[in-house]
């Protein structure tokens, strides 16, 4: 994406797509939430911030002259839910970025923990779906982030296969019950984020080198590729149900 279409990805400007609107973004301090923060407010819209890491929140939040920020963990199902419904007023889209694939190998796998991630997932949707309902605008969207990772049967991608399998399902039900609030789900492959630094580690760089060479694409899917996608599910309100990869080609090459 070029740099001009990721500072516009909406064609916005001031006073563009979503002049007007207020986004909550939780998880909106690093990665793909902060992108897509960055997003929202080029194209004129105001956004609402929530996120674990309470100094890095703060910091985003005066940069990006957010409505307001709040520090908890999204995995909280109810804390969640609670600050959905405090938010002062309507709200146009609340877009959900929490949460980290788990890829442990069966004999390494804490069942109680395990039970959590998948667990909390689902509850998180629920919980957010259930605000959303009195919170979001008729004709706003409640957008999660999920993946693709788990779709090839592997070793260690027990968990995060089971949940790459129910959120496309969740999200399709939660659209019939919620509407018409507009429930979306994302699915990206590799993204070149902080996650995937963390994640892979000293693995990072080959990891890049690889998609580079072998997608069509030609290049690494970036977390403003992610959040373009993510405005676009906002501002085209035909879209509800439904499940969108961005992954530059990686599931057609198994890689």
């Amino acid at each position: 994406m070029s740099a001009a279409a990721a500072a516009d990805p909406a064609g916005a400007g001031a006073g563009g797509a979503l002049a007007g609107q207020t986004v909550v973004v939780v998880g909106g301090s690093a990665g793909i939430g902060l992108e897509a923060a960055k997003q929202v407010r080029a194209a004129g819209g105001d956004v609402v911030l929530a996120a674990r890491n309470a100094a890095r929140l703060e910091r985003v939040g005066r940069e990006l002259n957010a409505v307001s920020t709040t520090a908890f963990d999204a995995m909280d199902p109810d804390r969640l839910e609670r600050f959905l419904r405090e938010v002062p007023g309507r709200v146009d889209h609340v877009l959900v970025t929490a949460g980290s694939p788990s890829y442990t190998p069966l004999d390494e796998i804490d069942i109680t923990e395990a039970a959590g991630d998948f667990g909390g997932r689902i509850a998180m949707m629920l919980a957010a779906a259930r605000a959303a309902r009195e919170k979001v605008r008729p004709g706003g969207t409640v957008l999660f982030i999920g993946g693709t990772g788990g779709r090839r049967p592997a070793p260690g991608m027990a968990v995060i296969g089971a949940v790459t399998a129910a959120l496309p399902a969740m999200t399709a039900n939660l659209a019939l019950e919620i509407a018409p609030v507009r429930v979306n789900l994302i699915a990206p492959g590799f993204v070149d984020t902080p996650l995937s630094a963390a994640l892979l580690g000293d693995e990072l760089d080959a990891r890049r080198e690889q998609l580079r060479t072998t997608l069509p694409i030609g290049r690494v899917v970036g977390p403003e590729d992610v959040a373009a996608l993510a405005l676009h599910l906002m501002v085209n309100d035909a879209l509800t149900g439904a499940t969108y990869d961005i992954d530059g080609g990686q599931q057609l090459l198994g890689v």
